[in-house]
């Protein structure tokens, strides 16, 4: 079984080189036969020159030139992925490679079709989480949770695995492009059948030395945005039905990754 590691990278300049090579070197130590497809979105630095110098067989680097998204950016790689499990994780490493292959076994143990890799689970350990993120994090899971009743403790840490079958289903119908592109994957899995979702332990080292957060996060323009678009989605799948197989001719989406996706052209 091949499992695709897909890792959108935006301004990773300094740190991708070492983020792959960690992952490659994890993963090679492990059962699991896998290919790594890192998709640079956008030329804004020397992001894609350095992921390049990574020199594996099963490493691939691709891209393009306009920022569009961490949306696109997963859905162009998984076009160009063959992989019957996928695997979205974020760049950066706040979250320890060594949890790549826990949660694929849980992916067998549970017969599953998604695997969440989770701040919250009982056996994560979590480092350097300031009292305000957690706050907002619980926060945000709350309104997840009333929305959508997804099965899970947390939606928003970056590692997950889906089966290939769930993204055939899934992917075609996304609207979100950025902030809440998690949540719509999972919200969307989840209303069409997949309900198999289940939590995973994860170690997570996260750093906001990063002037992008900003304590008082009810004022943060980027987390207002992610809360609007979580909202549009409910609105979207209750009161639009604009998910549902009836509205296929409403989907906004790129054709031509949609097909790349389904016929597993690379």
């Amino acid at each position: 079984m091949l499992v695709s590691i897909i890792i959108p990278a935006y301004k990773q300049e300094n740190t991708i080189v070492r983020d792959l090579e960690s992952i490659y070197s994890v993963m090679k130590n492990t059962r699991w036969d896998f290919e790594l497809i890192v998709v640079v979105d956008g030329e804004f630095d020397a992001t894609f020159k350095n992921a390049s110098k990574v020199k594996h067989n099963n490493v691939r680097v691709v891209g393009y030139s306009t920022n569009r998204g961490k949306g696109y950016a997963l859905r162009y790689g998984i076009a160009r992925s063959t992989g019957d499990y996928i695997v979205f994780m974020d760049a950066g490493m706040d979250i320890n490679p060594n949890g790549i292959s826990l949660i694929l076994e849980h992916m067998q143990w549970y017969n599953a079709d998604v695997i969440v890799g989770s701040k919250r689970h009982i056996a994560s350990r979590v480092h350097n989480y300031p009292i305000v993120r957690k706050m907002y994090t619980w926060g945000y899971h709350l309104l997840v949770k009333l929305l959508f009743r997804l099965p899970l403790k947390d939606t928003q840490a970056g590692l997950k695995v889906y089966r290939r079958a769930v993204l055939e289903k899934v992917l075609p119908r996304l609207v979100v492009k950025k902030f809440a592109i998690d949540v719509e994957v999972l919200a969307v899995a989840y209303r069409l059948g997949f309900v198999r979702m289940y939590d995973a332990p994860i170690e997570v080292s996260l750093g906001f030395s990063d002037t992008s957060f900003n304590p008082l996060f009810v004022f943060d323009k980027n987390i207002q945005a992610m809360v609007w678009d979580t909202v549009a989605i409910f609105y979207r799948m209750y009161f639009l039905k604009y998910y549902d197989d009836g509205n296929k001719r409403k989907w906004i989406y790129d054709r031509e990754l949609s097909m790349r996706i389904n016929t597993g052209e690379s």
